[in-house]
Parts: structure tokens; sequence; C-alpha cells
């Protein structure tokens, strides 16, 4: 699914062989039954969704997310190299886009 905005229009068709941006993959019931803003179109695939052809990217970003838990955690410094209370670093620890922030924050 995509929108045109300029045009008012929700568009549904069969999922994309590759990534496009500001496309949106839906479930068959969901494509079937979408509905719009009052005052858009709806342009619909007329017959059968087909199955997107085999891909192996959920599997290789499977393998990445096991490669990446059985990575051994970073060394921590030696207590008296670590930052003082109150330094922003002090209480949350950052890996990759994720970050941890302890539950009293």
């Amino acid at each position: 699914m995509t929108y045109v905005y300029n045009e008012s229009t929700a568009v549904v068709g069969p999922l994309a062989a590759f990534a496009e941006p500001h496309t949106y993959d839906l479930c068959e019931p969901h494509a079937r039954t979408l509905t719009a803003p009052r005052g858009w179109d709806v342009v619909r695939h007329e017959g059968e969704f087909e199955p997107p052809p085999p891909t192996t990217d959920d599997l290789v970003a499977l393998a990445e997310a096991v490669r990446e838990a059985a990575r051994p955690a970073p060394p921590r410094p030696p207590a008296d190299d670590q930052d003082p209370p109150g330094h922003p670093h002090s209480h949350t620890g950052r890996r990759g886009h994720l970050r941890v922030i302890p539950p009293n924050h």
C-alpha cells in the first residue's frame, strides 16, 4: 500500500519485490478491507494477491540478531575508572541504536 497525497489516493497492490520508501506491506485481509479518509479514493489491485518472491532478507536479519546476541559484552572498566555518580554515562548503557535506561528514571 502507498499513498499519493497530492491526488488524495491510497493505492493497494501486490507486495513489492524489494524495499521501497513510503510503502507499507499489508496482510491480505487488511489489503482487501482497507478504507481511506473521507474524500480520498482507494485504487485496488484486481485479482489475487500472490505471495512475494522468495528472499533471504528475513533469514539474514535473524542470523545477524543471533550473532549480535552471541557477542561477548565488552569488558567493564575497573571500579575506580568508572564515571562518577550523576555523570550522564553512569546510569545508562548504549549499544548500537538501543539504549538502556534504569527503571528509576
